[in-house]
Order: structure tokens, then C-alpha cells, then sequence
């Protein structure tokens, strides 16, 4: 439903409440009103997103995808902050299949805007592990210290530690690859 319906839904109920009240029935007329808050919270809290966030936190990736691919308009049917988190858990519910493809969703999402610093910490981090899997270890560091700078209640500190230690063992900064066209010597040659 697009967003700017909900708010027409709120104003006809506000409408009705207010007819109610002045045809003597007071009880009903605010009982009206107080319904219309429905329309005005979802105009900003879409309910797509919101039933995602509540499959997401029962750890059922599926149905919070199937929740997500329901949004079909996603600019007329979002609100700019929606969008921010439309992308974050499109990003989220993408990362074990397509951990690239999550990539561009989380790059998507810190676009728009995400309201809290541990969601900015775990967008960073997951753009981080891309940049490491590409073989750009400069932006790997650069993301996983703003990630760890977004993380201050310390939740992602694990990751980020264990994402650093993969970093030290895997040496793939661009001085030490191999030339391919470049002949090896052999024993003889030496």
C-alpha cells in the first residue's frame, strides 16, 4: 500500500470520529481517533519491515525474506529511514548466500541512513568483509576500525576481533602476489 494512502486512511477515521462526537456518541468518536494512530504509526513504521525484524529475531531468514519481497514499490511504499533498513535486512538476509550482493545492500542501507550505531557497526562490518574477500586489505582495515569506532556497547567486538586475526594470516596486499606473467626460475637457472 502506497504511504501517502495511510495518511488519507488516518484523516477519513480522524473524520469519522470527530462526526461521531458531535452525533452524540463521544465514547465511540474517541475511540475513533485513538484507532487512527494505526494508520500514522505504520506510515512510519512500515509493516513489512516491522514482521521482517520479528522473523529476523526468531533467526528465520526465509520468512524474513518472504516478508521483505512483499515490498514491491519500494520508493513509494518507504520512507527514507524505511529504506536505510529495507536495504539492511535485505543485506542481512542476502549474506550467506551472496555475501557481494549483501555487500551493495549494506553500502545501500548506510546511504539512506540507519538510526542506530550498532546497526552503522554491523552494515560497516559486513562491507568490511567484502572489501577483505576482493583482496582490499587497506579498506578491509579502514571499515573494520570505523566499525569498531560504531560499536560501543562492544557487541560486534568478537567479530571484529576474529575478522582482524583472519586479516593478519592472510597476506593478499597487492606487493606480494605472484606476476603471472613472469617466468619462475627453476633450480637450473639460478
Amino acid at each position: 500500500m502506497n504511504k501517502y494512502i495511510k495518511l488519507v486512511i488516518a484523516v477519513a477515521i480522524i473524520g469519522l470520529g470527530i462526526y461521531l462526537m458531535f452525533n452524540r456518541n463521544i465514547g465511540l468518536g474517541i475511540v475513533m481517533i485513538l484507532l487512527s494512530a494505526i494508520p500514522i504509526l505504520l506510515f512510519f513504521r512500515n509493516e513489512y519491515i516491522l514482521l521482517a525484524f520479528w522473523k529476523l529475531r526468531k533467526q528465520d531468514l526465509a520468512g524474513a525474506r518472504s516478508w521483505l519481497n512483499k515490498i514491491t514499490n519500494t520508493k513509494g511504499q518507504l520512507v527514507r529511514k524505511q529504506l536505510g533498513y529495507y536495504n539492511y535486512l535485505m543485506g542481512i538476509t542476502e549474506a550467506e548466500k551472496n555475501p557481494a550482493k549483501a555487500e551493495g545492500f549494506m553500502r545501500a542501507a548506510l546511504d539512506y541512513g540507519l538510526s542506530f550505531k550498532h546497526d552503522r557497526a554491523l552494515a560497516t562490518l559486513n562491507i568490511a568483509a567484502g572489501a577483505m574477500m576482493r583482496g582490499n586489505k587497506l579498506e578491509a582495515e579502514r571499515l573494520l576500525n570505523e566499525a569498531k569506532k560504531l560499536d560501543s556497547s562492544n557487541m560486534l567486538g568478537d567479530q571484529i576481533k576474529m575478522m582482524k586475526e583472519q586479516m593478519k594470516r592472510v597476506n593478499v596486499s597487492r606487493s606480494n602476489m605472484i606476476n603471472p606473467n613472469m617466468r619462475s626460475r627453476s633450480k637450473f637457472m639460478r
